[in-house]
């Protein structure tokens, strides 16, 4: 009898320790249930949005890339997919021809770079303006001077010339490789000058559009081509 009573006197101060761990540990429970809940709510676990750099690769990634005007050299032995031919291998047998006018997947890009590249010769240059259409107006000026005798006088003219044109520089580079050519044609058109021309109020001006004239006819025999939209005097004396 001693025994049990003993025993049941041992038994009961457990009873309170058992309560106390399971009382924290549902506390923990009820915690860590609160932070994850919280953190929930607030979006913690959403994913965060992409940055700048990382759409702009993404937009990169998926924008078609243009494709080089110029045609690309293949080399020898290569075969459609530009993977070197084995100079050993056997044809195929089984292979089948390939069908008259079917393209692959890079005969397609390469029609559609074609496609986009400029064809014909390059015209003027056309400034943006939305009321009407206006070129760019590029200048040279000619290096040497002119140095002629008036047509039945003992004057002298001494000019200066600068052209203009609404194309590009290979207007300019004509004028400079047909240089001499041009020099003896600009000379004979100025000594048919007289001393009675010299006294026209518009003499200047008829003398530029005769040298304008000249110049383009000269480029035209030889180039094909003018291009020279105007003449200007940067200097001008007669004496």
């Amino acid at each position: 009898m001693a025994e049990e009573v003993q025993a049941e006197v041992e038994a009961k101060p457990k009873k309170p320790i058992v309560m106390i761990i399971l009382g924290v540990v549902v506390l923990l429970v009820l915690i860590a249930a609160t932070v994850v809940g919280t953190l929930f709510l607030s979006g913690a676990f959403n994913p965060k949005p992409p940055t700048p750099e990382e759409m702009e690769a993404a937009a990169e990634g998926h924008g078609a890339a243009k494709e080089d005007c110029a045609p690309k050299k293949k080399e020898k032995g290569a075969d459609a997919h530009d993977e070197k031919a084995d100079p050993h291998a056997k044809p195929d047998p089984h292979a089948k021809p390939a069908e008259h006018g079917a393209k692959d997947e890079h005969g397609a890009k390469d029609e559609k770079a074609k496609a986009d590249c400029p064809k014909g010769p390059p015209g003027k240059v056309a400034k943006n303006s939305p009321e009407l259409t206006r070129f760019e107006y590029t200048y040279m000026q000619v290096e040497r001077e002119f140095l002629v005798n008036v047509s039945g006088s003992k004057k002298v003219m001494s000019v200066q010339l600068a052209i203009m044109t609404h194309y590009d520089d290979r207007v300019f580079e004509n004028v400079k490789k047909h240089d001499f050519a041009l020099r003896s044609a600009i000379m004979d058109t100025m000594r048919m000058t007289t001393d009675a021309d010299l006294v026209k109020p518009e003499f200047r001006k008829e003398l530029a559009q005769k040298i304008r004239d000249t110049m383009n006819t000269l480029l035209e025999k030889y180039e094909d081509f003018g291009g020279i939209e105007d003449v200007y005097f940067t200097n001008f004396i007669v004496q």
